[in-house]
């Protein structure tokens, strides 16, 4: 078995769309970033890479290769599955959490699970997904962007 964690974080910015776990959430700006900035499966990618011993996101979608440009975390996810799936793991469990203040994610959580299962081709039983503030401190709590972690378990197969 192997543990992994996954962080990251982007700072708001006007005129993106705020997409979280591959579902746009209702909100006045979106995250900055060279792909479509979704700070969840970011932190998702970077502990399955983690597990396995492949480094992280940056190594394997550099922001200076235009074709990472506007793309779907999605399908960066699929490909990170792929990667691990040819070291011979598979996930046991994802136990997540997005730190910030606004907005209010809890609508949009069963779909965010959704996604993300789709993606790995698991169980949605085994996704979780929290959220929490940090009662108006740091950047977060001055609504200057939002920030995942991630935690997961692999076993070989």
């Amino acid at each position: 078995m192997r543990v992994g964690l996954g962080y990251d974080v982007h700072a708001f910015q006007a005129g993106r769309k705020l997409i979280l776990g591959g579902v746009k959430i209702d909100h006045n700006m979106g995250l900055a970033g060279h792909s479509d900035a979704d700070v969840l499966v970011h932190a998702v990618m970077d502990a399955i890479l983690g597990a396995c011993g492949l480094g992280d996101i940056g190594i394997h979608f550099p922001d200076s290769d235009k074709k990472y440009k506007d793309i779907s975390s999605l399908a960066l996810l699929d490909e990170v599955r792929k990667k691990m799936e040819q070291k011979g793991f598979s996930i046991i469990n994802i136990d997540s959490i997005l730190i910030m203040e606004k907005p209010k994610v809890s609508p949009y959580i069963g779909n965010m699970k959704k996604n993300i299962a789709a993606t790995l081709k698991m169980d949605e039983a085994d996704i979780n997904i929290k959220a929490t503030t940090t009662e108006g401190l740091g950047f977060c709590g001055r609504e200057e962007g939002i920030a995942a972690q991630c935690i997961i378990l692999l076993e070989q197969v």
